[in-house]
């Protein structure tokens, strides 16, 4: 059972401090094997199947550092404009937890691989906010707990925990922000739409796909609050492992409220480690937060020092792709659309399938129709974005064009769309199996809106009159009678053409 806190509204908490926030955002790599061992790290085996006695940290055995680790750790230090160090190297990060096997965790402590960088991010208004790096540094993934017996699935009332060491020694790389001062009553706006901007960065460069969903990329939302921007920074808590840039958002306002409403009653923030609650958008707390000296860090004997030649980071910095910001605004102009609805797709996670299927043929107006219509709608239903639906971009395409040579309607379309979502088979194999091709035969449509006419003589010769808008009631018969399947276009020119009336 969540427990609930006094807070303090938003406008009031705004109007009495400033707050400073501190995003720690973890990605795990794509990488076929762990960082440090050949073991692999496929999702989805069984417990502990996935683990050598590297990962499991067993006595005598040596790690080796994982060199497409390092390539997609410098990748992502140039994205974020880091400067790469010319020479690093890890430590160990002592804390006991029964997830890590080792007793320590291998990480960079006070030598990270890339430092000192920037994002820009665009807040909804279109106002560019510039978040500034610490660092990115390397390290490895913990195993997983699992406790059973509990009503929540958290240790308290657990009657047991069982450890899964496959995660264990998974490759990660931490990002650090500086301070993040001046967002203002912005603040969690800011820190979503850097998690956002940064999930779009991690994704282009193919080094992960950073599902938030699925644990390839979380947050850890540090804030304070201070009286005014001129005053030194309060005491911070840190709310751990948060998995959707919603939630992102709401912990930051949340904690922001809990802060000031310590503060105003004169009560004392404890620096500690706080737990995200979906269901509410409320904090509860964890650890009280360790120091970094708590960690008792040592450089890692058994791991030789890391040093990226400059040519092959400049080959790295060279073959970089276009960064997300700058691909999305030459689309938003490629299509013609305005901030707002370019932040709809995005939102939606649309523009890579968009991008697709029009690179199979559709056009851009038809391609964001679909994805933004009636597949975003699926998608919202099923509860999952819409490049997870069981639909291709070129099929979306090949549903454009069958539109574009009047073969389907916009009704027809959305059923063969239904279709192919059930797995019936493809856009051509759905319309035959359902026979849902438009009726463009002259002599039937002929039939039918004689057939209309003759059964509504009054609204007939309503349009006789001059009142054409009346037709689309003889439209609606045409449709009920042949299913949907005709052309509503083609339609409406025979109605008029038979009563002599011209538009």
């Amino acid at each position: 059972m969540t427990t609930f806190t006094e807070l303090l509204s938003y406008e009031d908490a705004l109007a009495s401090f400033d707050p400073v926030m501190g995003l720690e955002v973890h990605v795990e790599l794509g990488t076929k094997t762990k960082m440090f061992c050949g073991c692999s790290t496929e999702l989805g085996a069984e417990p502990n199947s996935q683990t050598c006695p590297v990962c499991l940290g067993l006595p005598g055995a040596l790690p080796v550092v994982n060199a497409i680790g390092i390539e997609s750790a410098v990748k992502i230090g140039l994205a974020l404009n880091c400067e790469i160090a010319e020479w690093c190297r890890f430590a160990r990060k002592n804390y006991f937890y029964p997830d890590m096997p080792k007793n320590f965790q291998t990480s960079q402590y006070d030598e990270p691989i890339a430092f000192n960088g920037f994002l820009d991010v665009q807040l909804e208004d279109g106002e560019i906010f510039r978040v500034e790096i610490e660092r990115a540094h390397m390290e490895e993934d913990t195993g997983k707990s699992l406790h059973v017996g509990g009503a929540t699935g958290r240790i308290h009332g657990a009657s047991h925990s069982l450890l899964d060491y496959n995660r264990a020694g998974i490759p990660l790389i931490e990002i650090v922000t500086k301070p993040i001062e001046g967002a203002g009553e912005r603040a969690p706006e800011v820190a979503k739409a850097y998690v956002a901007e940064l999930r779009e960065v991690i994704k282009a460069l193919g080094v992960s796909e950073a599902r938030m969903d699925k644990g390839q990329m979380r947050c850890d939302v540090n804030l304070s609050l201070r009286p005014t921007p001129e005053s030194e920074f309060g005491t911070r808590s840190e709310t751990k492992n948060v998995n959707s840039l919603r939630s992102v958002e709401r912990a930051a306002r949340f904690e922001i409220q809990r802060h000031a409403a310590v503060l105003s009653s004169g009560g004392t923030i404890v620096q500690e480690t706080r737990h995200f609650h979906e269901e509410d958008g409320s904090t509860t707390a964890g650890r009280i937060k360790d120091n970094a000296e708590d960690y008792r860090y040592f450089p890692e004997p058994d791991l030789v020092p890391v040093a990226p030649a400059r040519d092959w980071v400049e080959e790295l910095r060279g073959g970089l792709p276009e960064m997300p910001r700058v691909r999305r605004n030459r689309l938003r102009e490629e299509w013609g659309v305005n901030e707002h609805d370019m932040q709809s797709i995005l939102n939606a996670g649309a523009v890579d399938s968009i991008v697709a299927t029009i690179e199979a043929g559709a056009d851009s107006t038809a391609a964001r129709k679909w994805w933004m219509g009636e597949l975003a709608r699926n998608a919202n239903e099923q509860g999952v974005v819409v490049d997870e639906l069981p639909i291709t971009p070129a099929q979306v395409a090949r549903v454009a064009a069958l539109v574009a040579a009047g073969e389907l309607n916009d009704k027809l379309a959305r059923q063969v769309l239904e279709g192919v979502l059930a797995g019936e088979g493809t856009p051509d194999e759905v319309v035959e199996k359902r026979g849902l091709k438009v009726v463009s035969d002259e002599g039937a449509l002929g039939a039918a809106v004689d057939e209309a006419i003759a059964g509504n003589a009054a609204i007939a010769d309503k349009i006789r009159g001059g009142k054409v808008a009346a037709v689309g009631a003889l439209v609606g018969a045409v449709m009920k009678t042949t299913r949907g399947q005709a052309d509503a276009a083609r339609v409406k020119e025979l109605i008029l053409e038979r009563l002599g009336v011209s538009e």
